[in-house]
Parts: C-alpha cells; sequence; structure tokens
C-alpha cells in the first residue's frame, strides 16, 4: 500500500500550523522560564496521556539538558510522574484533584505551574491552574484546538492553532525542542 498522499498531507498541515503559532508568545515563555531560574522558582508541569509524556520530557530537557554543568538551574517538577501519589489521590479524593495533590503540598508563592492539554479542557489541569492562581503561582498554559478552560485562565499561554490532537501534541514536543535549543546557546 502507498500512503505517501496521506503522509504529504499531514507533514503540510504541520508545517502550516508552526507558521500560525505565535512566535512572541514562545518569547514571553522563554523570559517567563528564564526569570523563574534565576529567582530560584521551582516548575511544576503537567498532562494527560502524550501531554504527560511531554512534560516529563520538559522535565528531563530543562533539568539536565539545559541546566547541566550550570552554576543556576532550572528546577521542573513533573508532577504526573510519581504513579503511586497520583493513584493515592485519585483512589482517595478522585482523579481530578492527581495534580492539586502535590501542588498543596509543595508549591510557593511566585512558582510557576504548566498545564499541558491538547483541548484545554482536562479537569485535573484546569483545578491544578485554578488552585496555583489562587495560591499565587504563575500559570501557564500549553493547548490545542480552541484552547478550552486553560487557556482562558492563565496567566500565559501557548496555542497551538489546529483541531488536531497529533499535530497539537507533536508541537508542544516541538515547543520544548526549541526552547531548549536557543537556551543551551
Amino acid at each position: 500500500m502507498n500512503y505517501i498522499n496521506e503522509i504529504s498531507v499531514y507533514f503540510n498541515r504541520l508545517k502550516q500550523t508552526i507558521d500560525a503559532i505565535s512566535k512572541e508568545d514562545i518569547n514571553q515563555l522563554m523570559s517567563i522560564l528564564l526569570n523563574a531560574k534565576e529567582d530560584g522558582k521551582t516548575v511544576f508541569i503537567m498532562g494527560n496521556g502524550g501531554s504527560a509524556s511531554t512534560a516529563s520530557h520538559f522535565c528531563c530537557d530543562f533539568n539536565k539538558g539545559i541546566s547541566f554543568g550550570r552554576e543556576k538551574m532550572f528546577k521542573f517538577i513533573c508532577l504526573n510522574d510519581n504513579i503511586p501519589t497520583m493513584m493515592a489521590y485519585a483512589n482517595d479524593l478522585g482523579y481530578d484533584e492527581i495534580f492539586v495533590g502535590p501542588l498543596r503540598n509543595f508549591m510557593q508563592k511566585g512558582d510557576l505551574v504548566i498545564g499541558i492539554s491538547g483541548s484545554g479542557n482536562s479537569k485535573n489541569v484546569v483545578k491544578a491552574l485554578e488552585y496555583a492562581n489562587s495560591n499565587g503561582a504563575f500559570t501557564i498554559g500549553l493547548t490545542g484546538y480552541s484552547g478550552g478552560n486553560v487557556k482562558m485562565i492563565c496567566q500565559h499561554n501557548v496555542h497551538i492553532p489546529i483541531d488536531d490532537m497529533q499535530i497539537t501534541e507533536d508541537l508542544h514536543m516541538v515547543l520544548d525542542h526549541c526552547i531548549m535549543s536557543i537556551l543551551n546557546n
């Protein structure tokens, strides 16, 4: 079977979407992250499904890739990496609480909280961002589709303007590597 046409269609949609992303929003995100590093703030990041994988990847790239061997380092914590803690909150309080619980424990005023949600409507991400907003953190969303509730409640958002989960997730990962590549120089 020959899928060349379908491959080309996907790649073309990906390229068109890259061109539509606000470069200014990415630039502002980079400034926010650099200020957090300089101020010694913790960056909490989270997502579900593919977005959880992206959140984990951000942690690796910022904690090691950008920080290794430097005097000042990023301090990223991925809220979806501790499965036993997530399951304890899910079992005892409900799945919507899996990210809020650890924030109650560790988040300080002025920390950053990043929620990754393709739809922008993941209830547990929205709830964690609302908690962060109410308790003195700075909130950032990485979204797709319309941006949903995450885009509306975050203090800063980088939006992938397409109604396609795979391309949204692709480009959230590209954001990580773009920022890492620039900040690593």
